[in-house]
């Protein structure tokens, strides 16, 4: 039941609010509410998706999306698949382990059928995993964060979960032992960072951040990466090959003059995308994925970050179908649909 129809319901009960429902214009219940769930500010899914939102509520009148930019991506597919939200990010890392009943999952037994019920409405690039550290801190390499104080990503998420695979199989660290995670939010991190309260941040974004490029305008910065010895290893192999993930690039310079690395810095690529319930409804889906990519479109020159979301990008590495929707919506835009897109 939505919220619009509660609230017509409880206008009815009375005389009162007959009278009242009957003053109020016809478009004041046009709308369709929906709930899309997303990260915190500062990151590439908050920027994707409050576009996505804004172009969508601009260009159909039907609807309007409502962003919540608080918890974990991990908990979001949850509440999509059981139909307690309309709309979150998600990744194809996330789909496997849902299916495979691993990390963050293991103990949720109806993980494996409900990544049966999520549907791909697109895909996107995430950008890289930034590590960031302040040059004043002396820190040029992952095995000299012993002993500090560490922002992974909010506890029981995927980046959470991903750096402290990556710290343990480059450098040997383990998280509680050798550094402590420090468990915050995404907003809390990037102003506990920005105010020395952090000695590393982790964050998957699009170069250059708004958050780290504010920081670069007054302090000098370097970020860590995986050397050349490390890359080919095991540990790190595994986490390379993962769903949706692998080796990126992080450009020397990226954040200007501030920025100490030399030489571009190796660190983990990933895609993301945006899900809905297999049971949202086809025609809502196929028109909000047509007007979000003509809103792109559109943008052209004016948002340069826009220039990767494209359709094209809404199937890499996807590995959980499209709606129906999205996949009609695709399909007229020609782009070449995989067969695991297609369910």
């Amino acid at each position: 039941m939505t919220d619009t129809t509660l609230t017509r319901r409880s206008l009815l009960g009375t005389a009162a609010g007959a009278a009242a429902f009957a003053a109020l214009p016809r478009a004041a219940f046009a709308k369709e509410l929906l709930r899309m769930s997303t990260l915190g500010p500062g990151t590439s899914p908050n920027l994707v998706m409050t576009t996505f939102a804004n172009i969508v509520n601009g260009a159909l009148p039907d609807y309007e999306i409502q962003l919540n930019a608080t918890g974990a991506a991990t908990r979001h597919v949850l509440e999509v698949a059981m139909g307690r939200s309309d709309f979150c990010m998600s990744s194809p890392a996330i789909h496997a382990l849902m299916r495979n009943k691993a990390a963050m999952y293991a103990k949720i037994d109806e993980a494996p059928e409900l990544v049966k019920k999520l549907r791909t409405v697109l895909n996107f690039p995430m950008g890289v995993y930034h590590i960031a550290v302040y040059g004043a801190s002396g820190i040029t390499s992952m095995d000299q964060i012993k002993g500090k104080r560490v922002f992974l990503g909010p506890p029981g998420g995927a980046a959470y979960a991903t750096m402290q695979r990556l710290f343990k199989a480059v450098a040997g660290l383990e998280e509680g032992t050798d550094y402590e995670a420090v468990k915050l939010g995404w907003d809390a991190a990037a102003a506990a960072f920005q105010d020395g309260n952090l000695d590393v941040y982790c964050n998957p974004t699009n170069a250059p951040s708004p958050a780290l490029t504010q920081i670069a305008v007054t302090n000098q910065i370097r970020f860590l990466g995986i050397p050349a010895d490390k890359l080919e290893t095991e540990a790190v192999q595994k986490l390379v090959g993962r769903p949706g993930f692998r080796a990126a690039t992080l450009p020397a310079g990226v954040y200007g003059e501030n920025q100490l690395n030399e030489t571009d810095v190796t660190t983990l690529g990933v895609t993301v995308g945006i899900v809905s319930n297999e049971n949202a409804d086809e025609e809502m889906i196929y028109q909000m994925t047509k007007a979000f990519y003509a809103g792109v479109e559109e943008a052209g020159e004016s948002s340069p970050w826009l220039k990767a979301v494209t359709p094209a990008a809404a199937v890499k590495d996807i590995n959980l179908p499209l709606h129906p929707g999205a996949l009609r919506a695709l399909t007229e835009l020609g782009v070449e649909i995989p067969e695991q897109a297609r369910g």
